[in-house]
């Protein structure tokens, strides 16, 4: 027989989230907070490892392009990283992760929340190393060949004005960097990152348009506010554990000024005094100083200098 509870011995525990279940394959449980990430390259490749390292897991069922969080009430939804900002802006999902770029050409409002630090380049206007163009003006009247049209007619807009022209801006979704190569632009418009592709289709940058990482943004009328700041703390707080290291060690107090001076910390160092009066010294250091420091704290008579890895952390 299966024993009775007493209820006045049971005590009511912390309500926890709802976390919802897909009745449908590729569906959002309502309620649930939308999150865009792109589906695939390396910009998914490091957009997971970040996701991973805040906590965020997540199961995703094979040949589906949206899974559900385990633990919070938040559905991930993979898409292009060129469509994320427009989904985002019309408030189809709640908050996604794209580029400055792609949020320009998308020409939505929304909320950038935080830059992430990686998918850095530059939107740059290119034109052949043999035509010696050096005035990004003397293009103007000209054929662009871009994957962003708008941003590309939006930059070119006040110079034909000015000089009285028309630029001829074409779309292609890709390989724009052969355009010119093959006679159908005069210059093109496209990201340069280390400028390898650029320099083997014998481009070279004419004028930079803008600077662009991927970013963090959200719908300004999303009504999942407090998990979008979840989100964010838990994202910003993997982001400083990827920079930083801690590092400690032990000095007498006639070095402890110069000791201070070589690792002034984050925001301040932690000092403990021990049982013989020397200091115990920890704090956060930038991880590609950490050789260079302790090299300088040795020399200032630093002893027993330790660094400890962070996997997460809250500022």
């Amino acid at each position: 027989a299966t024993p009775l509870l007493n209820a006045s011995r049971l005590t009511a525990l912390p309500r926890q989230p709802e976390i919802a279940t897909m009745s449908t394959p590729g569906a959002s449980p309502p309620g649930n907070c939308k999150f865009a990430i792109p589906k695939k390259g390396r910009l998914f490749e490091k957009v997971n490892a970040m996701l991973k390292g805040s906590g965020i897991d997540y199961r995703r069922e094979p040949r589906l392009d949206v899974a559900l969080a385990i633990d919070l009430p938040i559905t991930l939804i993979f898409l292009p990283a060129a469509d994320i900002a427009k989904y985002v802006g019309e408030g189809n999902v709640d908050m996604g992760i794209t580029g400055v770029d792609i949020v320009r050409e998308s020409g939505v409002e929304v909320d950038r929340i935080m830059d992430l630090g990686f998918g850095k380049c530059k939107l740059c206007v290119q034109a052949p190393v043999a035509s010696e163009i050096t005035d990004v003006s003397t293009l103007a009247g000209g054929r662009i060949v871009t994957s962003f049209p708008d941003t590309t007619k939006e930059y070119f807009g006040p110079i034909d004005k000015e000089k009285g022209t028309e630029t001829k801006v074409k779309f292609v979704s890709g390989s724009v960097e052969a355009a010119c190569g093959l006679g159908l632009a005069d210059a093109v418009v496209d990201l340069v990152e280390t400028g390898t592709t650029m320099r083997a289709a014998g481009l070279e940058v004419v004028a930079e348009i803008l600077q662009t990482e991927a970013i963090l943004i959200s719908n300004p009328h999303s009504e999942h506010s407090d998990l979008v700041d979840l989100i964010k703390r838990r994202i910003d707080g993997y982001i400083t554990a990827q920079k930083y290291v801690m590092i400690s060690y032990n000095v007498t107090d006639d070095v402890l000024e110069k000791a201070l001076s070589i690792t002034p910390g984050k925001k301040s160092p932690n000092i403990t005094t021990l049982a013989d009066g020397a200091k115990a010294i920890s704090c956060l250091i930038h991880k590609k100083e950490v050789v260079k420091k302790m090299d300088e704290l040795e020399e200032v008579g630093a002893t027993d200098i330790l660094t400890f890895e962070l996997s997460n952390s809250r500022m």
